[in-house]
């Protein structure tokens, strides 16, 4: 059993107050962390939706061209070729 002067309890309580303070400053910086990250990967993911929902539109009129043998073949083909693909 440990035994505690009076001495030895007025260090240790200012000592347990700023160790206290450190804590708490290290879970905010976790916790901005974790919020950045949120957002990057939000980000992220709003990109990759924005471009499958691209290619598949792409894919879809691939598959128009592919099955339809009307006139604008051509026209079609060619708007592909003229759109970037980001």
């Amino acid at each position: 059993m440990i035994v505690l002067d009076q001495h030895t309890i007025w260090i240790l309580i200012p000592l347990a107050a700023i160790v206290a303070s450190m804590w708490r400053r290290w879970l905010r910086v976790k916790e901005k962390q974790l919020d950045a990250q949120s957002r990057y990967t939000a980000e992220a993911t709003a990109q990759y939706a924005a471009h499958t929902e691209m290619l598949e539109h792409r894919v879809r009129v691939l598959e128009r061209i592919a099955t339809d043998k009307g006139i604008d073949l051509s026209d079609e083909i060619e708007r592909l070729r003229d759109k970037p693909l980001n």
